[in-house]
């Protein structure tokens, strides 16, 4: 379910956005939010600002991918012992645990 999602650092234009935004996060839950996306991310080039100025999103909102972040093998073993085992997720008493439906 999240094994495709870019690494950290990726550079991305929303749909219908004119400002890009750089990957901060990946499988994300706002504070006080029971919605799980796949990414978090801030203002390129201007970096994290504040918790004001974090944007969440998922992977279909994404127009335009500018960079893809850096890939090394500590990224490729977080992909497959990590992502790639998430399967679905739901999110209870504000912390993101496994959804056994």
């Amino acid at each position: 379910m999240y094994k495709d999602l870019l690494p950290v650092g990726s550079i991305v234009l929303l749909k219908g956005g004119d400002k890009r935004l750089m990957i901060c996060g990946r499988v994300c839950c706002p504070a006080g939010s029971e919605v799980i996306y796949d990414y978090s991310a801030c203002f390129y080039p201007q970096g994290i600002i504040d918790s004001d100025h974090m944007y969440f999103f998922n992977k279909d909102d994404i127009e335009r991918v500018f960079f893809i972040g850096f890939q090394d093998e500590e990224e490729m073993l977080f992909r497959q012992n990590v992502l790639n085992q998430l399967g679905k997720l739901k999110v209870v008493d504000g912390r993101m645990v496994r959804d056994e439906e």
